[in-house]
């Protein structure tokens, strides 16, 4: 972006020099000399009006490509964390079943004991 805008600059200044140039260098009558500047102020103009549509084509292009990857960034990001998730989920189940079991043995145990204390529930 800062190179495009110092070519801008340049275009610019360029045309103003050029513009000053030929008015104290032309050969021309003062009316002639005008039109040849007008119409190359005009030339300019377009032209600086082309280059910055083209740069803000560019713009978008690159900005609707980096769209376009982080979109897929997060869609990765989410599906690993909704896997990661399951996992968890799993991993859970599977530890309150062991701890379920346990519970059951340690009720078996203290009834064959023939102990009367009240044990908690999982």
């Amino acid at each position: 972006m800062n190179n495009s805008g110092n070519t801008i600059l340049g275009i610019i200044a360029g045309t103003a020099l050029g513009a000053a140039m030929g008015i104290l260098f032309a050969p021309e009558k003062g009316s002639k000399t005008r039109k040849i500047i007008s119409k190359e102020a005009e030339l300019r103009k377009n032209k600086i009006a082309e280059q910055a549509t083209e740069f803000a084509d560019t713009v978008a292009k690159k900005v609707n490509v980096k769209k376009g990857t982080l979109e897929e960034q997060i869609e990765s990001i989410l599906a690993d964390s909704s896997h990661k998730s399951d996992e968890v989920i799993d991993a859970l189940e599977k530890k309150l079943e062991v701890l379920k079991t346990k519970n059951r043995h340690f009720r078996k145990d203290v009834k064959t004991n023939g102990s009367s204390k009240t044990t908690a529930t999982v």
